[in-house]
This record gives structure tokens, sequence and C-alpha cells, in this order.
């Protein structure tokens, strides 16, 4: 398993948020969707059952050891 790490700023929104960890890492283990941004992030999109079919997008910079997981929201803009 890759190595993660969250930023100051996505770990303040778990806990402000009071979203599962496991979700965070079954987006980046078990995706749906990858996308590979212009900005050199990559992109995890996840469909949580528990939390309504809702989607969850993590977004990643894969240029640090470890990775670091700059943010994630439930992405409204995503339609099944």
């Amino acid at each position: 398993m890759e190595e993660y790490e969250f930023t100051i700023h996505s770990f303040d929104m778990l806990e402000e948020r009071e979203i599962p960890e496991r979700w965070i890492f079954d987006t980046l283990n078990f995706p749906d969707i990858i996308e590979y941004n212009e900005d050199n992030t990559i992109h995890y999109i996840k469909t949580i059952l528990e939390f309504g079919n809702r989607y969850m997008r993590v977004v990643v910079n894969p240029a640090t050891k470890p990775k670091k997981i700059v943010t994630f929201f439930f992405d409204r803009r995503i339609k099944e």
C-alpha cells in the first residue's frame, strides 16, 4: 500500500466534517475513477454507498514522499 499523509488543511477538514478516514483510504485504494490533472495532481473518485451513493473526490499531490492528500470533498458535479 502506498503511503499518504494529510496536509494540515485536509486533516482539519476530516475532523470538521466528521468524515470517516476509511472513506478517504477506500477512495485512494479502490477508486471508481482516476483523473490525472494538468496541475500534476491525481484525483481519485469513488461512490460512497454509506453516504447516499455520493461521489467522494480525493485530490493527491503525488510528487511528495509520502504523497500528500491535498483536499477531499463530495463532488456534486458528478452524475451517474
